[in-house]
């Protein structure tokens, strides 16, 4: 696996890392200020808005990303040229029909998802959407010339301006004493404001590039024509894989309100209920950020390996790839599992919703498997397929929603949220391997998953024993926090023993090279 790669996934890793804490933890002080009910209208709202704005992009930055990077190879300037033209224009028409579509039809979505207190989040962060698929065509410039740095710095400060305005806006609306349907519409401005800010960013980096585009040949209607059926070819299988999570998440928003009316729930409580469930999926974003940030410099890698027809390399980076997100995401599944009492104590001041919240926790490790699984089979040129398992995922949901919550009642979508994301995981396996003979699971996964339910029973245990609904939230926090420590400790020693990571991969971790060195000298 090449350097760049490996420096490209560690700044995006850092950098998604970030804005996965700043998107996850915001909802902690959003939910502690303004209440479940305004947590849940956000959780119900946002994953149509985040659906409406991938199609919107319509996989337009990873489609470029991969056709700049095989134009790389080719050097044709007037292709990469014509690509970010058209793919420009493209996003901006996009966005234009989403945020039409969805303020048009914004009363009637509202009665889907549970009712009129979510309409004015809906037009609100609909504004969004003029702004955002314009930004994404520069962060997939960037990333089809294999510089990830303006992906993951402009990541950071479009989360960074958001969640402050989260914050102030929450508080002072609830302060001003505002419904919940005004408090909730208006932490939505801060999306917008973040995304304008971080597309100056990087209109401001594309005017200084050496990669900037450049072609004596003037741009034409006919390269219109030809390059926006070369990129909607690629790109729409990419858009539905790219889906995965938002979709499925849009998915519950509109099934999961019906089955619990269906379960007798009025409105008022199901925003609450739905609230609980936006518990877990704030923490699940943190345990999905490996896989999450390796896919996007991973897809345009296997894509040039391909061309260059290095199916051994492609298959290497493939495993490394797959290697690397058991070896993160098996400890941040199962940590979420132990701790789920004194988290949900520590972050959302009470223990309500707490099974919800671990069966959440532990879908997470398939969740970062499937997230990855989609990126392979996008980058190997099987979009088409990852298209059509998602579809399938998204189809199930809505099935196994309404059985296990007539049966469970809120319990039951997380059951079925840890159902789907198994499913899809050994899907995109199976047609990954059938496509490269590259196995599911290996050695280290074995020595992941076993060193991670070894550290879960060491915190998690004692988490029974304990009397934690007696705690205050700091016990809760410290014991947390100071768990999770020594739980990484535990996992760390014991992967490092039983060799669940290689010399080759341990020596990139920053700081593991020096010690390494140090311990062949003694």
């Amino acid at each position: 696996m090449s350097g760049t790669f490996v420096r490209s996934t560690l700044i995006l890793t850092i950098a998604t890392l970030i804005s996965k804490i700043l998107g996850s933890v915001f909802r902690i002080p959003l939910q502690n200020i303004a209440g479940d009910e305004v947590l849940g209208i956000f959780t119900l709202v946002y994953p149509v808005y985040m659906t409406a704005l991938i199609l919107s992009v319509a996989g337009i930055p990873i489609a470029i990303s991969q056709l700049i990077s095989k134009a790389r190879v080719e050097n044709d300037q007037e292709e990469i040229r014509n690509i970010f033209v058209t793919s420009s224009i493209l996003a901006v028409l996009f966005g234009l029909f989403s945020f039409s579509l969805l303020t048009g039809l914004s009363e009637q979505l509202a009665q889907l998802l549970g009712g009129p207190k979510t309409r004015l989040s809906i037009i609100i962060v609909s504004i969004t959407l003029l702004i955002a698929p314009y930004m994404a065509i520069y962060r997939g410039f960037f990333q089809g010339h294999e510089n990830m740095e303006p992906t993951a710095f402009s990541q950071v400060i479009e989360q960074l301006i958001r969640v402050a305005l989260v914050i102030i806006i929450a508080y002072y609306t609830v302060n001003m004493d505002f419904s919940n349907e005004i408090v909730a519409g208006g932490v939505m401005v801060g999306s917008s404001i973040g995304a304008l800010l971080s597309l100056v960013y990087l209109r401001y980096l594309f005017q200084k590039s050496p990669f900037k585009p450049y072609s004596e040949i003037k741009y034409s209607l006919k390269d219109f024509k030809t390059t926006s059926r070369k990129i909607l070819k690629v790109s729409l299988p990419i858009c539905v894989g790219a889906l995965t999570m938002a979709l499925l998440n849009v998915v519950d928003s509109l099934s999961i309100p019906f089955s619990l009316k269906m379960a007798g729930g009025e409105g008022t409580e199901i925003n609450y209920q739905y609230g609980l469930y936006g518990r877990g999926l704030s923490l699940v974003q943190i345990a999905t950020v490996f896989s999450t940030s390796i896919v996007l410099p991973l897809i345009p890698l296997i894509s040039k390996h391909l061309t260059q027809k290095e199916f051994d390399t492609t298959n290497k980076v493939i495993v490394k790839s797959q290697n690397l997100a058991h070896l993160f995401s098996w400890p941040a599944a199962i940590g979420l599992l132990a701790l789920a009492l004194p988290l949900n104590l520590g972050l959302f001041t009470d223990l309500n919703g707490s099974l919800v919240l671990a069966l959440i926790g532990l879908s997470s490790v398939f969740t970062s498997l499937t997230v990855l699984g989609t990126g392979i089979l996008q980058g190997l040129e099987e979009s088409k397929i990852a298209a059509w398992i998602i579809v399938f995922g998204a189809l199930m949901k809505v099935l196994l929603n309404f059985i296990f919550i007539q049966l469970y009642g809120l319990v039951g979508a997380a059951i079925s949220t840890l159902i789907i994301y198994i499913l899809l995981w050994l899907t995109n396996a199976y047609f990954i391997w059938k496509q490269t003979k590259v196995k599911l699971v290996t050695r280290e996964t074995f020595v992941h998953l076993g060193s991670s339910i070894l550290m879960g029973l060491v915190i998690g245990i004692p988490t029974l024993l304990f009397n934690i609904q007696g705690w205050d939230r700091i016990n809760a926090l410290l014991y947390s926090f100071g768990a999770a420590g020594i739980g990484a400790v535990i996992y760390i020693f014991m992967v490092i023993m039983f060799k669940g990571i290689s010399t080759e991969e341990l020596i990139r971790i920053p700081g593991a090279n020096r010690l390494i060195r140090k311990k062949s000298r003694n």
